[in-house]
């Protein structure tokens, strides 16, 4: 009898054994097939994001005792864009973000639009002392019931300052500092400190031209100049400026450079940013001879010819030691940036970028590549030397790496009068195309099939096309991918693409496809973004 009743003990354990077995497997399995939330399918892991609501252009960028200091044009209480707040973050490095209090709100005088902000060093407006420095960020006053009644001046701009650093701030109470003069789109300030000239300037959007101011103490402005109203591409106001002086690569010489940002207008529909090269006398901007030569040549220069960087601006008070002009755009376009399929929140910022300017063949252009500190959050790296190829071959793969968060770097060579296209895939059949046509001379992305693109008929109708300006038979290219994004830096940044999608499950896979005729691929990096 006992040992009967030790085998029914055994028999009894075996099965429960095989059941919590059994449970435990089939628990995994569920978990492997769940549904991922829209957080973890779209929230970027390394670019800038609010925690929830609305954002769109950044503003009052700064850089102060080890940090960096980015505000945003935010609305807190929806996804879509509202009364306009200021959001703020800060970071070390432009990679991990902190996002802190809302810095600035509306009030009786308007929403606050976009605008800038910059450390007063010697303390010339007087609202702080020289052991502690103001911070002065000048923005826009959008008053909406004057803008609904349909005045011309609803429009001006104001100031307000900081004595902690950018954290909390006061508005002047003599606001505005700049009254509109009858001009319908009158916005965006944007003010460098001009040490050629020992002045502030500011470059303010006036409908289709910029108007240039210069000051001696943030709060009273003098109108300097107009520049470019028969001048690059028009079609729609002309918004959020930028002006800056920048060494030529190489050289001693000084160029000064405008970011001129149009909404409608850009080179593949919507939203884009243009720049123009020249020289300013502390007055006057006028253009390069040889660059206003290009310009008659070509559709506007376009610091990115992707759909989604918009509204870029620079830090302030970078560094002579650093000596960058560090840069960050808003990664959408106002064709279809309220539509977007995120929940909590809505809109990115691009990858901080290194501007420079160059010459190449005797023509000046503005490149751009991502800030060296994004080096810092290499987790893994993949190495090829090598790769000949000669039919579809798969680059990189989830198997081998994280597909969602890349930074890939390689050169390619033997390059024909052929389509090189580059597919990033997952087996639910969502692909983003990117690549080279050298036979039509353009370099393109291609979001027809990457799924979430119903909400929008302007996202995804045609390809994106950027000019491919001199002949080639080699090239380098960076392509940096963060779950809903990606970065396309040719040639060492002279020709920049950036666009966001929308895929119904994560990417898996990055392949080449190519069909007449072989080529290489060499010095193959892939590197691995662990942002915690």
């Amino acid at each position: 009898m006992a040992k009967i009743s030790e085998i029914g003990v055994f028999k009894r354990m075996f099965i429960l054994i095989v059941l919590i077995t059994m449970n435990s497997c089939s628990t995994t399995k569920i978990n492997t097939k769940r549904t991922l939330t829209n957080e973890e399918l779209y929230r970027p892991n390394f670019h800038f994001t609010p925690k929830t609501g609305w954002m769109n252009d950044p503003n009052g960028m700064f850089f102060y005792k080890g940090i960096y200091h980015l505000y945003f044009q935010y609305y807190p209480d929806d996804t879509v864009w509202g009364p306009m707040h200021w959001g703020h973050a800060t970071s070390k490095d432009m990679i991990t973000w902190k996002e802190e209090k809302i810095a600035l709100y509306p009030d009786e005088k308007g929403y606050i639009f976009s605008g800038s902000a910059v450390v007063d060093v010697n303390n010339t407006s007087g609202f702080g002392s020289a052991s502690n420095p103001p911070i002065i960020a000048m923005f826009t006053y959008h008053d909406i019931i004057k803008d609904k009644a349909g005045a011309l001046d609803y429009q001006s701009q104001a100031i307000a300052y900081s004595l902690d650093e950018g954290m909390t701030w006061t508005k002047y109470e003599k606001n505005p500092v700049i009254k509109n003069p009858g001009i319908k789109d009158f916005r965006d300030p944007k003010i460098t400190w001009d040490a050629i000239h020992n002045q502030w300037i500011m470059v303010l959007a006036a409908d289709i031209e910029t108007k240039i101011y210069r000051s001696s103490n943030l709060i009273d402005w003098e109108l300097a100049s107009a520049f470019g109203k028969n001048l690059g591409v028009h079609g729609a106001p002309w918004e959020c400026p930028d002006f800056f002086p920048i060494k030529v690569e190489g050289t001693t010489a000084t160029k000064w450079v405008l970011l001129q940002s149009i909404n409608p207008g850009g080179p593949n529909g919507g939203s884009a940013t243009q720049y123009f090269i020249g020289d300013f006398d502390g007055k006057t901007f006028s253009l390069e001879t040889s660059f206003a030569n290009d310009l008659k040549q070509v559709e506007g220069l376009w610091i990115d010819y992707g759909k989604d960087n918009y509204a870029g601006v620079t830090w302030a008070n970078i560094s002579a030691a650093d000596g960058r002009k560090l840069f960050i755009g808003w990664m959408s376009n106002w064709q279809y940036a309220n539509k977007v399929p995120t929940k909590a929140w809505r809109s990115a910022m691009t990858i901080p970028r290194e501007l420079k300017l160059i010459t190449v063949d005797g023509h000046y252009r503005m490149v751009s590549e991502p800030v060296k500190e994004l080096d810092n959050y290499i987790s893994k790296t993949i190495k090829k030397k090598l790769l000949t190829i000669d039919k579809t071959t798969v680059i990189a793969d989830k198997e081998a790496i994280d597909m969602s968060s890349l930074d890939i770097r390689f050169t390619m060579n033997g390059l024909k009068e052929d389509n090189y296209d580059f597919v990033l895939s997952n087996k639910a059949n969502n692909a983003i195309h990117f690549g080279i046509n050298k036979k039509d001379h353009y370099f393109y992305i291609d979001r027809k099939n990457v799924s979430q693109t119903s909400f929008s008929d302007d996202f995804a109708k045609n390809s994106t096309k950027a000019p491919i300006a001199s002949n080639f038979n080699s090239i380098d290219v960076r392509v940096i991918i963060d779950k809903t994004s990606i970065e396309i830096f040719y040639d060492n940044g002279k020709t920049v693409m950036t666009e966001i999608y929308f895929s119904d499950k994560p990417m898996e896979s990055l392949s080449i496809v190519q069909a007449n005729s072989d080529f290489e691929l060499k010095n193959l990096v892939i590197n691995q973004i662990a942002v915690k």
